[in-house]
């Protein structure tokens, strides 16, 4: 009898039909820094809703995510292993520009 491995769970578990939207360029400001930042904006569209992820990279060593949306009030050690997840590769095509209007 073989015995059976345990799957490590998805960080997406728990979202129906998650993609990401638009990344981009975003100023941020954060309760550590009294300077506007720039953050990464993953933009994600779910069947539950929508929402977004922010990349803060404070310094070189010093990152923090942030939920907006149905992302908010994630705890860090999530939004990370999501962000990283739908962040687009190189092989993919380019996201959609984000709709105004």
């Amino acid at each position: 009898m073989q015995k059976e491995q345990a799957k490590e769970p998805s960080p997406l578990d728990g979202l129906t039909n998650p993609r990401a939207i638009a990344l981009e360029r975003f100023p941020i400001c954060t309760r550590e820094s009294s300077a506007t930042l720039s953050a990464w904006r993953l933009a994600i569209s779910t069947d539950d809703g929508d929402g977004a992820i922010y990349l803060v990279e404070i310094s070189p060593d010093r990152s923090l995510y942030r939920g907006e949306g149905i992302f908010l009030g994630w705890p860090q050690q999530r939004l990370e292993p999501v962000y990283r997840e739908l962040l687009p590769t190189d092989e993919e095509p380019p996201l959609e520009p984000p709709q105004l209007g």
